[in-house]
């Protein structure tokens, strides 16, 4: 029996092959992988004496020959293919284990050029595969190392031989199919990446990260798969019971809705998906107060999330309040130790959002809306603002009118945040009109003890009619941020004057449907 070895990841390649030669099997293999194979002392053949032919234009073409994918596409029991062995003097390889040059470990290096990502591009590694893969009838094909104990077991057991029920050979047969997938789909992203803005085809590489209790609801099966991007895969449970569905929905949200101070300490309180408390604080814990300050009936069972780490404090603040999950970039080991004291509560380390440009995916029924990833930073690009009342905002509504801009875009729409002194002291979210949401934004804040006198006010779209305004002026809202945009702009600015507050016009929406 007849091996064919050569990897990029060489984890646990030396004792693999070792555990083969025990079992009789000889040792095909390539450039880095065979010269890793000899110093181990584990017997090899190198490829070109199988092929008679040397690797050339440095280890481009050393796999791609006859002798290599005859001996993997020859179906043992056809008697035209063990003709063609034989006359061609091929030897059946009957396993392979063959994993990718790291072509997205590469391209996601900010410093990467051109030259270097196309050299990254794997030609005889996945030609290999897929022969294999498509004779897995005959041929063992191993793309992850983390199957290769497995193999060894199942050889062992006699589960693998020609013939044999065709289960683990299917199962890693599937595998290579669904590896070369992504890996091609990862080159095609790259390349059309500076090209067509959107392409004709898009190819959504998705690994399954985790299968989840349920769904939505409890009769709903669901499951977690990510994307290579930055993001939910590089989620780390440090504590708690498993995340649901829901969990991991309101987790995105509340990073994202933390995301817009990148140099400033912020906490948002989350509730289905949209903010109930967020605010600004010189520490953590004070981050967290003056976010549960904002409703903190709403509060309850939230998700509670951090731009910046986690501290002791932070943890002690939140020991009265039952919550779902809490989410920061990282959290020092004395609060993980308070944290941990609650047995359910879901610990969440998840990197802060990158503000680079990608692609936002939104699912229909048989499809997907693409469109460019909103940006915190366009957002708060201040040459467009204008003021467009008399009145101009003094220094305290500039600074809480820039704050109530950051926090608005992740309040679902129709959105209304009241602030003061950079916290959220009042949210309408999710309202079928603009006046209804103004209105809850003001009930809340009045029901929470909080005066909306004096506070500034965001609306993340433009307010079609004078009503939105004048719902906020007549509960003593002194300034206005809003995007500006409506036919009605000129009757909406003179409502605002008539009030005498001031208003900014920023030139950006910032729905969130």
């Amino acid at each position: 029996m007849r091996a064919l070895l050569s990897v990029s990841d060489k984890r646990g390649i030396v004792e693999f092959a070792r555990a083969l030669a025990a079992l009789g099997w000889e040792i095909v293999s390539t450039g880095g992988t065979a010269a890793a194979l000899k110093e181990a002392g584990v017997p090899v053949l190198p490829i070109e004496q199988v092929t008679g032919f040397p690797e050339i234009m440095d280890g481009r073409v050393k796999t791609l020959h006859p002798k290599v994918h005859g001996g993997l596409l020859a179906r043992r029991r056809h008697p035209g293919d063990a003709a063609a062995l034989k006359q061609h003097g091929i030897t059946p390889i009957d396993l392979v284990a063959v994993n990718l040059y790291p072509f997205r470990d590469t391209v996601a290096r900010p410093d990467v050029r051109f030259e270097q990502a196309i050299e990254q591009i794997d030609i005889g590694g996945p030609s290999m595969l897929r022969s294999a893969a498509k004779n897995h009838q005959d041929v063992i094909v191993v793309a992850d190392p983390d199957d290769y104990p497995a193999v060894i077991a199942a050889l062992k057991a006699g589960e693998l031989s020609p013939g044999a029920s065709p289960g683990l050979r299917r199962e890693l047969a599937a595998k290579v199919f669904a590896h070369t997938a992504a890996y091609d789909a990862a080159i095609h992203a790259y390349l059309a990446k500076d090209g067509a803005a959107w392409p004709e085809q898009l190819t959504l590489a998705l690994e399954r990260r985790q299968t989840l209790r349920y769904g939505e609801n409890p009769h709903q099966a669901a499951a977690l798969y990510a994307t290579e991007e930055p993001g939910i895969r590089d989620l780390r449970q440090l504590h708690g019971k498993e995340l649901s569905f829901n969990n991991l929905l309101d987790v995105d949200a509340a990073v994202a809705a933390v995301a817009a101070w990148p140099d400033r300490i912020a906490c948002a309180v989350i509730k289905h998906t949209t903010p109930c408390g967020i605010a600004l604080g010189r520490s953590p814990a004070q981050a967290y107060e003056r976010a549960l300050a904002t409703d903190r009936i709403s509060a309850f069972g939230s998700v509670i999330a951090f731009n910046q780490a986690a501290d002791r404090a932070a943890a002690d603040a939140m020991r009265e309040l039952f919550v779902e999950v809490v989410v920061a970039p990282e959290f020092r080991d004395d609060a993980l130790a308070v944290l941990r004291e609650k047995k359910n509560l879901r610990v969440i380390a998840l990197p802060r959002l990158s503000d680079r440009p990608s692609w936002d995916f939104k699912r229909l029924r048989g499809g997907f809306l693409v469109q460019e990833r909103f940006r915190p930073s366009r957002a708060m690009d201040e040459a467009a603002w204008k003021v467009v009342t008399r009145r101009a905002p003094t220094t305290d509504e500039w600074r809480d009118l820039r704050f109530a801009w950051a926090a608005v875009g992740s309040v679902k729409s129709n959105a209304v945040l009241l602030a003061r002194d950079e916290a959220a002291i009042g949210i309408g979210a999710g309202q079928m009109s603009r006046v209804d949401a103004s209105f809850l934004a003001v009930h809340k804040a009045r029901q929470q003890g909080h005066d909306p006198a004096g506070a500034v006010l965001a609306s993340d779209a433009f307010f079609p009619f004078p009503d939105g305004v004048e719902e906020a002026g007549a509960a003593g809202v002194r300034a206005i941020i809003q995007p500006g945009g409506s036919v009605k702009d000129d009757e909406v600015t003179a409502a605002a004057d008539r009030l005498a507050l001031a208003m900014v016009f920023t030139g950006v929406r910032q729905f969130r449907h």
